[in-house]
């Protein structure tokens, strides 16, 4: 009956009294890669280093030298080694009452982790007992292990045999030395005097006394013994992993109740191109900066990410992501232009396109060089990055129509407020992140079909895209004359197809390069978006484009080949409505403006389903109408309703009411209309 009252009243006290077990959760966070390779991590507020770790994750080798050294009965004893207990009372009592060796367990060096007591004394030591009896009630022999693994003290603010492995030998605790794990089995028991940085000697003793108890018990061969003595210790702590910086801190925060979040990045491509960016440092200008991305655009997976030259680098502002900062993308659209001028029909690659001044209603466009080149094919046009032929294209496929296809890319432009559309967006008008740019662009290795980008971070990422951006055989015939670019001269020689760019006022310089499944992106300018004089796509971003493909290691895969049953052309083969490309509307024409003809609504042409996105407020976007003869002033009419303020502009915005069919009349000041019916949807 005692019995039972006693075991009762025991029972009772561990219930009301239990082991402050949840001390263990204060753990740093960590991000590693796909294949769970570190990237970086971070301290506890309390800013030591305590990372996560199972029993799986670390050398059983070291598993089995720890216990051996410091609890060799620990999967037999229930906390509590009794004939250990008997041994050190022995030995304080034939030494005066000192304690000479404290028959701690490792449940009871788990107890003292999470309860310190900073005195040393037999109180002390009954109550260690008394927790792990209480800790052994509640955690199996394997889950006291992993706490222990994960709490006891390495030196320093190191905490956790994981964070002792990369801080000492910059390796994860799954594969140690036999010199290294014996080093990591002495340190808990005097972190501070055995720091191998601070004090080396001792760090040897310790480390060859473990190893040589080892080899007393006939554990290890003595050979491996006396290799394993001769080996160097660290003579300094090595920083923590420290990949993919930018990134890793956008997960943190997108997930702020996981301790160890996963990401698609691939840690050695990570490490070769932020290896790269610091090199590319000393080619840069003061304050420049740069931001790299590579994808697999086919399933839409971040492989890598570098969103600044150096983390850490100030001068640079360098904590600032430019792969997600929002800038010019100068040429860099000028693809997707041309790609809905092949959806249309309205060229083919033979086709010839002018390139010389044209004024687009008083928009003029130049080339870079400030110079033309008169008749050119398209497959020049583009090739060459032409700006007056790639107007003459958006002012025929018009620019509401550009911005609706890049929505189906999950790209959505920064315009100016309270713009709508221009031509100027096809060479840079309008802003655009190097991530976004990525993402369009894995439409040329998808038939068309863009992938939304994703790291494994963001809730709800990876979702599809289900509207095509355009056509599979427009996008090939893009992806085809990309592919014959000619590369910057002194550069590795790659079978992939890129395009660059370069902003007004040489403020950002691009360059974005594929193959049949990868998609890199390349910007380099300045944060702050000052003019850097002589940035430029071709001599700035495109060198970096194709080292960074070189260095990837990534197995290059060939471009498409042409769809089923499509043929490239001659231009003596092609219709002959196609091997001359006409702009429908440029005011500088004969019959642009002199009023002898009627009045003419060139787009939307009659019977158009045209996609509009809405706005902030719920509005649907303006259309652009555009007109072609007539003598203004014009007015507009909608559905019957005339538009207030006449314009002597031959570019009107028309913002519709809502979706579905509607009329639209332009009358000029000679009384003569014109009319087209359209049907307005929303994408």
């Amino acid at each position: 009956m005692m019995l039972v009252a006693g075991w009762f009243m025991l029972d009772r006290l561990d219930r009301a009294y239990p082991p402050p077990l949840d001390t263990a959760s204060d753990v740093s966070r960590d991000v590693v890669a796909r294949d769970g390779t570190l990237l970086r991590a971070y301290t506890t507020q309390s800013g030591i280093w305590r990372l996560p770790v199972s029993l799986e994750a670390v050398d059983p080798d070291y598993i089995n030298m720890l216990i051996a050294y410091e609890d060799r009965r620990f999967r037999s004893h229930s906390g509590v080694d009794l004939l250990a207990v008997g041994r050190a009372a022995m030995q304080f009592v034939f030494n005066g009452g000192r304690i000479v060796s404290g028959a701690s367990t490792i449940t009871m060096q788990l107890a003292r982790l999470i309860e310190p007591r900073n005195k040393r004394s037999v109180s002390t030591k009954l109550r260690q007992m008394a927790r792990a009896l209480q800790i052994e009630r509640r955690l199996s022999k394997d889950e006291i292990l992993a706490r222990y693994l994960m709490l006891a003290p390495y030196g320093g603010n190191l905490e956790g045999v994981r964070a002792a492995s990369l801080a000492w030998f910059g390796r994860e605790p799954k594969k140690l030395s036999l010199s290294q794990s014996a080093l990591l089995v002495a340190l808990p028991q005097s972190p501070e005097a055995r720091r191998p940085d601070r004090h080396h000697a001792t760090a040897v003793k310790a480390r060859n006394r473990v190893l040589a108890r080892m080899g007393e018990a006939g554990l290890i061969p003595q050979s491996e013994i006396v290799r394993a003595s001769a080996a160097k210790l660290p003579a300094r702590r090595l920083a923590m992993p420290d990949l993919a910086a930018h990134t890793a801190d956008a997960a943190i925060l997108a997930q702020p109740d996981t301790t160890t979040i996963r990401l698609t990045l691939d840690a050695h491509v990570q490490q070769r191109l932020e290896q790269l960016a610091g090199e590319s440092v000393s080619r840069l200008g003061p304050k420049q900066s740069l931001a790299m991305l590579l994808a697999d655009g086919r399933s839409g997976e971040i492989i890598a990410s570098v969103g600044s030259a150096g983390y850490l680098d100030a001068s640079r502002a360098g904590a600032i992501d430019m792969s997600r900062a929002v800038r010019s993308p100068g040429s860099a659209l000028k693809p997707f232009i041309y790609g809905l001028a092949f959806e249309d029909a309205l060229i083919a690659a033979e086709t010839l396109i002018d390139d010389a001044p044209a004024d687009f209603s008083g928009y003029r466009p130049r080339n870079f060089d400030r110079g033309y080149m008169g008749e050119v094919s398209i497959r020049e046009a583009l090739g060459f990055s032409l700006n007056v032929p790639a107007v003459r294209l958006l002012d025929a496929v018009g620019p509401q129509r550009l911005l609706s296809r890049l929505r189906r890319g999950g790209t959505e432009l920064d315009l100016p407020p309270g713009g709508a559309p221009g031509l100027a967006i096809g060479l840079g008008g309008a802003g655009v992140s190097l991530r976004d740019l990525v993402q369009l662009y894995t439409a040329f290795v998808n038939e068309g079909m863009a992938r939304r980008l994703h790291d494994g971070s963001e809730p709800g990422s990876g979702a599809p895209l289900d509207q095509p951006v355009m056509a599979a055989a427009a996008s090939w015939q893009v992806a085809d004359i990309l592919a014959g670019v000619s590369a910057p001269q002194g550069v590795p020689r790659l079978a992939i197809a890129y395009k660059t760019g370069t902003s007004y006022g040489y403020r950002d310089a691009w360059a974005i390069g594929f193959d049949g499944r990868h998609v890199l992106g390349v910007w380099v300018g300045r944060p702050d978006a000052a003019p850097v004089p002589g940035l430029s796509g071709i001599d700035t971003a495109a060198p970096l484009l194709f080292e960074a493909f070189a260095r990837t290691g990534v197995d290059r895969v060939d471009l498409a080949p042409p769809p089923a049953g499509f043929a490239v052309q001659a231009r003596a083969a092609l219709p002959y409505a196609l091997r001359k490309f006409k702009t429908r509307v440029e005011t500088s024409s004969a019959t642009a403006g002199d009023g002898s003809l009627p009045p003419r609504i060139v787009y939307p042409p009659q019977g158009a389903r045209v996609a509009l996105g809405s706005g902030g407020s719920g509005l649907l976007m303006p259309l652009v109408i555009k007109l072609q003869g007539g003598a203004g002033p014009y007015r507009l009419i909608a559905n019957g309703h005339a538009l207030t303020k006449p314009t002597r502009r031959r570019v009107l915005n028309w913002t519709p009411d809502s979706p579905g069919a509607s009329t639209l009349t332009v009358m000029d000041a000679k009384g003569r209309a014109a009319s087209v019916s359209v049907f307005i949807e929303t994408n």
